[in-house]
This record gives C-alpha cells, sequence and structure tokens, in this order.
C-alpha cells in the first residue's frame, strides 16, 4: 500500500458522499490519500494535533470538506504550512454558507476554495494532483493526459451539435 500524500477530511459522514468525488479524483491519477472525519468544533484538540503532524507524515495536501460554519480548512490551514483545499458542502442556504465561512480567511492564513458540492469535490482533487505533479514527474503527465481527453469531449460535444 503507497504511503498517503493526501488527507481528505471532513466534519461529519454526512459529506462522505460528496467527498468520495474527491477520492475518485485522486483514483484517477494513482495518488494515494487517506480520509478522515474531524471537527473543529466537536474535536478541535484532535483536528490541532492531525494538522500538525501532517507534514512529518508524509502528506503533501489537505482537503476539508465542510458544511455550515465550515471552519475545518481554516482552523486546519491555522496549524500547517502544507496547501489546504476547502470544499464547501450544499448545505440548507445551497451552500452560500459554507462557501462564504471557507473563502473569507484572514491575511496570511490562505485556504484555496473551490466550488460548492460536487464540482467542488472533483476539483479539489484535481487540484491536489496538479499540486503534487509539480515535484513528481508522473502525475504531470497523467495531468497533461487529463488535460488532453478534456479538450476531445469539447470536440464531441461540438460534432454532436452540428448534426
Amino acid at each position: 500500500m503507497k504511503k498517503p500524500l493526501v488527507s481528505i477530511i471532513m466534519g461529519s459522514d454526512s459529506d462522505l458522499p460528496t467527498m468520495s468525488e474527491t477520492s475518485a479524483a485522486l483514483d484517477k491519477f494513482g495518488i494515494a490519500y487517506e480520509v478522515k472525519i474531524l471537527s473543529a468544533h466537536r474535536s478541535p484538540e484532535k483536528t490541532a494535533t492531525f494538522a500538525k503532524g501532517a507534514k512529518k507524515r508524509g502528506i503533501k495536501v489537505i482537503i476539508a470538506g465542510a458544511g455550515g460554519a465550515a471552519h475545518l480548512a481554516g482552523v486546519v490551514a491555522s496549524f500547517t504550512t502544507l496547501p489546504v483545499i476547502g470544499v464547501p458542502m450544499d448545505t440548507k442556504l445551497d451552500g452560500m454558507d459554507s462557501l462564504l465561512s471557507i473563502v473569507q480567511m484572514p491575511s496570511g492564513v490562505p485556504v484555496a476554495t473551490v466550488a460548492v458540492g460536487k464540482a467542488g469535490a472533483i476539483n479539489a482533487g484535481i487540484l491536489a494532483a496538479q499540486i503534487i505533479g509539480t515535484s513528481q514527474a508522473a502525475i504531470s503527465k497523467k495531468i497533461e493526459s487529463f488535460k488532453k481527453e478534456l479538450v476531445k469531449k469539447v470536440a464531441v460535444k461540438n460534432r454532436k451539435i452540428k448534426k
């Protein structure tokens, strides 16, 4: 089993259906990951310990999915120098509460924020792969192939429209 390079964390098991899209994206690029439930509010000490130790364990990127107050990504970012990507969950307020909670970070505590819900979860996996690809040629080549496939899919859609 390969050592995980990405930590996928979420505030609750209710976030798992969305965050499984992140796992699927990382699987496409052959990137090993771990999945954990952590809470900025219910288990803050455990969350801080996780964030402080992630780099020593070989983690390169942390992806944090959270809804509602959505403080998980910001709290984790405050305890690590690793890149943190926040995925806002689609909540009762159509994810706007989550989005604003994640994106409104104070100066000095950056969190990359992706779209709300499934699209964001997929993009978080792709963004993590791109970050890792800056230092791993094999992953970079997989990203390049993935991007070429996107171009081909658009061409196919254009041909269908013309018919």
